[in-house]
């Protein structure tokens, strides 16, 4: 049996690690550095360097590399091997403060939007002492932040550290002018719950879609999907159930705080949960968590699927980003306390998020926004493209008596009644759960539900963290110039909550009806990539990023064509991978099967006495002769469709056309492939069906 406590973390250079191996002062100086976000000496690097590999050698390390995470949606790693070579062809094993503090790689080579030319290659890595080093396959990892030359962010770690800088100096602005003078730093707590989907590894290999795209670009509904709910909480397989055992001991060893397990809502769906981590280390845990679970899930026969819509017809997969703000004093900012309506501190900076999310939610809907994501929002338990907040009754309670300055009922909390004695009693929630909002506050938290499974969580806390630290700064100014505090705060909570009351919404998100009234609302409704990305340099946006530099002009513009350069680059790979399957496989495959109806029509005709002109086989047979010829003219014109938008230079056009034109093209042949599929025999049919993908683990 598993000993957590004795396994947890011990693969990470941590501060245990740290303080048993080095002196007092170099431990003393670099927990400072972590705190304050100082730069670190060399002569301290250097001694941190060399305790380092010490221990990872003893962890059987053999090479170190500057773990990053470049705009490919994946980590980057370059492996060094310790060795230097000294006398009589012997080696010495050495790491210096320089080689930790600092790497270099080839900036051209990662998606730079423009940043960089093949010509201007050199790029840097630079430690990120606050996330700590850990060993893997016998290499140090060393987290790292990744920039070019010239200083631009190349990474998705970059911009998230220095919005968690402007948020941190914003926020403390305004806590000290509560009289909180002991809080000295403020940081995002960040808890990504992740979906994903698991199938057997032998099927997984059959289908050239899963292989090239990650999704099923064909496959028939089968005849049961997810109706039954069944499979939401149930009994987890044993085979599934031993990834899960080997995922949880593997990420405990790196520190990560994997914590709760389950079976989501559509089958061979599942999801893990952790503890909340400050937002960088919670990046640098999601990506070890996506990257372990591929690499397990192989140990054990089975393919872990993280895009957001591997199979249409039942639930995406998600990551849910919830987002909280604390105090290095201990206390949680969107914490209410037992008595909301009196806590000024907590509506303050619950107002704050409600106005950045108001004032912002393009930007939010951006850093969903992926080929994959575009596939899953709107239904299935997604939340829809529109951003607003669930807040729930009582504090919708409490914002109302606020603004119409009323007197507040505080709601008492009423025992649970379940109606069997022996169950225990507890107090009944003030409010319900929406799983259909998009952004939700959860009781001491915000939950983020539109964030894609396989995408980085740093994009979105980037986002959130630079718009409210914009809020509390316009509060702070505001605050900072009043002679009566305490006036001109309740006045500033009710403005707020007047002016961006048009934000909170606490019904169905699915209703058509909801469509309609937030567009009355004034709310932005942004189906897709291209629509959102068309307002990423919008000026507010570029004026909102260079005033708390997390992004210049050059990066924001970069970050757009890299943007909807995925986005057309992964519709053109499935759009050719379609072509592909449909010509090479299915539709050959539909003509065989209508070739052995053929010969089976002609058998009954030459011994049936009573010969009918209306059978079985010639029905079927002009059925799927149909279904072939409309499949070619769709494949071929497709494939006239991806040459044609390959050659268009500007990524916008490029972008449109493919949501316009090729985007449906897709749909198009899909929907008579698949009925194909439900009218040809099962033994014809040269790829495993959805039934056999969703329920093939035993």
């Amino acid at each position: 049996m598993t000993n957590v406590s004795e396994i947890f973390g011990t693969m990470v250079f941590g501060d245990a690690e740290m303080k048993a191996r080095l002196p007092e002062d170099i431990y003393l100086s670099i927990k400072k550095t972590i705190r304050d976000g100082r730069s670190l000496k060399l002569d301290v690097a250097n001694v941190v360097a060399n305790a380092m590999k010490e221990w990872a050698i003893e962890k059987g390390a053999t090479h170190f590399t500057h773990w990053f995470q470049p705009m490919t949606g994946v980590t980057a790693e370059k492996h060094d091997s310790f060795i230097s070579p000294c006398e009589e062809g012997k080696v010495l094993m050495e790491f210096s403060g320089k080689e930790l503090v600092r790497g270099e790689s080839d900036a051209s080579s990662f998606p730079s939007g423009g940043l960089r030319a093949t010509f201007e290659a050199r790029g840097y890595t630079a430690w990120d002492p606050t996330s700590y080093a850990f060993v893997k396959d016998q290499v140090l990892y060393v987290p790292t932040a990744f920039c070019s030359w010239g200083g631009e962010a190349l990474d998705e770690k970059t911009p998230l550290m220095r919005s968690m800088e402007a948020l941190n100096k914003q926020a403390l602005r305004v806590l000290h002018l509560f009289g909180n003078e002991d809080v000295t730093s403020i940081h995002t707590t960040v808890g990504p719950e992740q979906e994903y989907f698991l199938i057997d590894a032998d099927m997984y290999s059959q289908r050239k879609d899963l292989m090239y795209t990650g999704r099923t670009l064909f496959g028939a509904k089968p005849s049961k999907g997810q109706e039954l709910d069944d499979h939401y909480y149930g009994s987890i397989k044993p085979k599934v159930q031993a990834f899960m055992q080997e995922l949880d001991e593997e990420l405990w060893k790196l520190g990560v705080l994997a914590k709760t397990e389950h079976n989501e809502a559509a089958p061979a769906q599942h999801e893990l949960a952790p503890i909340f981590s400050t937002a960088n280390i919670a990046t640098d845990h999601n990506q070890l968590t996506m990257e372990m679970m591929q690499k397990i899930a192989r140990r054990h026969g089975m393919v872990c699927l993280l895009h957001e819509k591997p199979f249409e017809g039942v639930n995406g997969s998600g990551k849910h980003n919830n987002w909280a703000l604390s105090t290095n004093t201990g206390v949680n900012l969107l914490e209410p306390g037992e008595t909301p309506h009196e806590n000024a501190q907590f509506l303050l900076f619950f107002c704050a998020v409600l106005k950045a999310v108001d004032e912002y939610q393009d930007l939010l809907r951006i850093s969903a926004a992926s080929a994959g994501n575009d596939h899953r929002l709107g239904g299935h338990e997604a939340p829809p493209n529109i951003i607003s907040v669930f807040i729930g009754d009582e504090l919708a309670s409490i914002l109302k008596s606020i603004e119409e300055e009323t007197a507040y009922t505080a709601q008492e909390k009423t025992q649970m009644r379940i109606g069997v004695h022996v169950l225990p009693k507890f107090p009944k929630d003030t409010t319900d759960r929406n799983r259909t909002s998009p952004f939700a506050f959860t009781g001491n938290k915000f939950e983020f539900r539109m964030l894609g499974a396989s995408a980085s969580v740093a994009p979105p806390n980037v986002m959130l963290n630079t718009a409210v630290a914009e809020v509390l700064s316009e509060f702070a100014d505001i605050l900072e110039k009043s002679e009566d505090f305490q006036e001109t705060l309740h006045q500033l909570i009710k403005t707020t909550i007047t002016n961006h009351k048009r934000i909170i919404f606490n019904g169905n998100g699915y209703d058509t009806e909801w469509i309609k009234e937030a567009e009355s609302r004034g709310l932005l409704n942004l189906p897709t990539t291209p629509d959102a990305y068309a307002r990423f340099a919008d000026a507010k946006n570029l004026a909102l990023f260079t005033k708390h530099k997390v992004f210049n002009e050059q990066e924001i513009t970069s970050r757009y064509r890299i943007g909807l350069g995925n986005y057309c680059k992964i519709n053109l790979i499935e759009a050719s991978t379609m072509v592909e399957m449909a010509k090479r496989e299915l539709i050959p495959a539909i003509c065989k099967y209508s070739k052995f109806l053929a010969e089976s029509l002609y058998y009954k005709t030459q011994v049936s006495k009573h010969k009918s002109q209306k059978t079985y086989e010639k029905e079927l047979m002009e059925r799927l002769s149909l279904l072939c010829t409309d499949a070619f003219e769709k494949a071929n014109e497709m494939e006239k469709a991806v040459q044609s938008i390959r050659a268009e230079k500007d990524v916008t056009w490029r972008a449109s056309r493919v949501r316009d034109e090729l985007c449906p093209a897709m749909e198009g042949l899909r929907a008579v492939i698949d009925e194909a599929e439900t009218v040809t025999d099962r033994a014809f049919w040269p790829v495993p069906t959805y039934g056999d993908l969703l329920y093939g683990i035993c």
